[in-house]
């Protein structure tokens, strides 16, 4: 690649990060900017680090996380202070007295939790009581300033560059859609084939499983971030109907993966072979029927031919073939169908 190439693709990079990580960037510079100069304002006689710590914490890409991120860090430094003026008041500085004021401290954080897990703040906000030289002072400021940290956190999170979830939810559908087929006509291929490439399918249909999960996982964050965001809260009818297209791909997950499952099972058994053989091409046009109702379920199109094509595949299947074997391929394929009919009859209403 020539000099002039390898700038440009330098450069498109770079434009690529700033435009997806830079707003957040700013966020939150400008709100450790004005919690500093708040606390200032407020009286601070020592440089405000504590007020410009809060930001620093608590904002993310989304800003949703930040009231809850700096409720829970302001709780975690009440109870760490206390704890550490407590046992301050009735003991001396030692290593004895550290085991005991982080301890506490864990012990409390698993009370208060934050983020799904223990709030370490309280442990780390007790120890710093506990290494300052006029504890009670410190402890004051430490309280105040944090507090006007996450006031000024909570207000400007909002309203400063709040991201658009309409441009991120159309490429977590896709990304569902394309995961999502693969599983699909992955498995259809390997129906009747050994038991290796069977169990390999399953452990792709797996990750792709779990990746289907997190996309609807983060698609409800960003709804959630617009439920706190003035700025975007006219376009929450259009977000829901896309934020319920990726839930359906999740909700399919589980028997995606049990038709993965089914073809494991199968696989290698000398008894089932004719059944598996005759299954195979049904098999491979079931997946590609459902994965094309799938998709339109998930880029907001109506599925309904393709749902009903599929349906008329998978009856002519039953009719074909009663064998047990064949009704366990044919169940996952149902189930699929009947979400997405629930899917559907959930949006016209």
């Amino acid at each position: 690649m020539s000099s002039a190439g390898a700038g440009a693709s330098l450069a498109g990079r770079a434009r690529a990060v700033l435009a997806a990580d830079g707003p957040a960037a700013a966020r939150i510079l400008v709100t450790v900017v004005v919690s500093w100069q708040v606390a200032l304002w407020l009286g601070a006689d020592q440089p405000p680090v504590y007020a410009a710590i809060v930001p620093l914490v608590a904002l993310r890409g989304d800003p949703v996380t930040a009231l809850a991120t700096s409720v829970h860090r302001v709780l975690g430094v009440v109870a760490g202070v206390l704890i550490g003026i407590a046992v301050l008041s009735v003991l001396r500085p030692s290593t004895a007295v550290l085991a005991l004021v982080v301890g506490l401290g864990l012990a409390v954080g698993l009370v208060l939790r934050a983020d799904g897990g223990p709030n370490s703040q309280v442990a780390v906000s007790s120890l710093l009581v506990l290494a300052s030289t006029a504890p009670d002072a410190y402890a004051f400021h430490r309280m105040w300033e944090t507090g006007a940290g996450a006031v000024v956190t909570v207000v400007l999170a909002p309203l400063l560059w709040p991201p658009d979830p309409r441009r991120i939810l159309p490429h977590l559908a896709e990304d569902c859609r394309a995961r999502l087929a693969q599983a699909l006509t992955g498995t259809a291929a390997a129906v009747g084939g050994a038991p290796g490439p069977a169990r390999d399918n399953l452990a792709v249909v797996t990750a792709h499983g779990a990746a289907v999960t997190a996309a609807a996982a983060r698609a409800r964050q960003a709804e959630r971030a617009l439920r706190f965001s003035p700025l975007r809260r006219r376009r929450r009818a259009e977000v829901r109907r896309m934020v319920r297209a990726v839930g359906t791909g999740e909700r399919v997950v589980a028997d995606v993966t049990a038709l993965a499952r089914e073809a494991v099972a199968f696989a290698g058994r000398p008894d089932l072979v004719p059944v598996l053989a005759d299954a195979r091409p049904w098999a491979a046009e079931l997946a590609a029927a459902t994965a094309g109702a799938l998709d339109l379920t998930l880029s907001g199109d109506d599925p309904g031919p393709r749902i009903a094509a599929a349906r008329g595949l998978l009856a002519a299947y039953v009719r074909a073939d009663a064998r047990p074997a064949a009704v366990a391929l044919r169940r996952p394929f149902q189930r699929i169908l009947d979400t997405l009919d629930e899917a559907r009859a959930e949006r016209a209403g």
